[in-house]
């Protein structure tokens, strides 16, 4: 795999005491360090596996805010997130970002309710919603603002944290989805995500690392459990269904 990228690995500094959240959580069991040397690196996991907390974390060290948007963006709505950044320390390459951003599927909310209340403040520069297509996200349907968000917003030569993106989006918005970030990673750009889907963790020679009991272990695509599984309920879901319905 080709190195690209502007954070290289995420070093985690283990405490004294890991009895307590968040060090408890089992993405940081037998955990000291997590390449990110290409051009994608995956985090999938089972729901309470803590990768969400991982990758909100690794945001927070780059210089995110913990809801999420660009570098400058600072409001808080409610204080929810750990303090495992503390703990993390990211190796850097030489090469500094142009752009980036975090985005978070559960808090875009209040990202597009801060941008308005900034876009309603007096200004001599323009609108900030201009960035996003020049249409207000909450006048979009969730995946439909994530779209813009990604098509207008994301410039490339960036460092893009995304968790879950999928959440809002179908299938085939999903593969709109593989297009533009590959768009982006031809203009220089980085992406760390953490998903479930196994069409966003199709993205070729991507890094893909599995959250499970023993700790992170890196699959390729088709070992992965998101793979198996619907490759599984998909040629056999009659079956599937008359064991799981009686």
């Amino acid at each position: 795999m080709d190195t690209q990228g502007f954070v290289r690995e995420v070093i985690y500094e283990k405490p004294k005491d890991c009895s307590r959240y968040p060090h408890d959580l089992q993405v940081l069991k037998h955990f000291e360090r997590l390449r990110l040397d290409g051009k994608v690196t995956f985090l999938t996991g089972e729901n309470g596996s803590g990768k969400s907390t991982l990758i909100e974390a690794v945001a927070i060290a780059y210089g995110f805010n913990a809801e999420g948007g660009s570098l400058n963006f600072n409001f808080s709505t409610k204080n929810s997130s750990s303090d495992l950044f503390r703990n993390l320390r990211l190796s850097r390459s030489i090469h500094k970002a142009r752009d980036g951003y975090f985005l978070r599927a559960e808090s875009f909310y209040n990202v597009a309710t801060n941008i308005e209340e900034l876009d309603a403040e007096p200004t001599i520069g323009a609108p900030v919603i201009g960035a996003y297509g020049g249409v207000s996200l909450h006048e979009q349907s969730h995946g439909e603002s994530f779209l813009a968000l990604m098509q207008n917003r994301f410039r490339g030569n960036g460092f893009y944290i995304l968790d879950e993106p999928e959440a809002a989006l179908s299938p085939a918005r999903q593969l709109s989805v593989l297009l533009r970030m590959h768009q982006l990673i031809e203009s220089g750009s980085q992406f760390v995500i953490a998903t479930h889907s196994p069409i966003l963790l199709a993205y070729p020679d991507a890094l893909i690392y599995s959250i499970e009991e023993d700790g992170i272990v890196q699959k390729n695509y088709e070992e992965t459990e998101q793979y198996q599984f619907t490759k599984m309920f998909l040629s056999n879901y009659k079956r599937v269904l008359h064991d799981l319905l009686p």
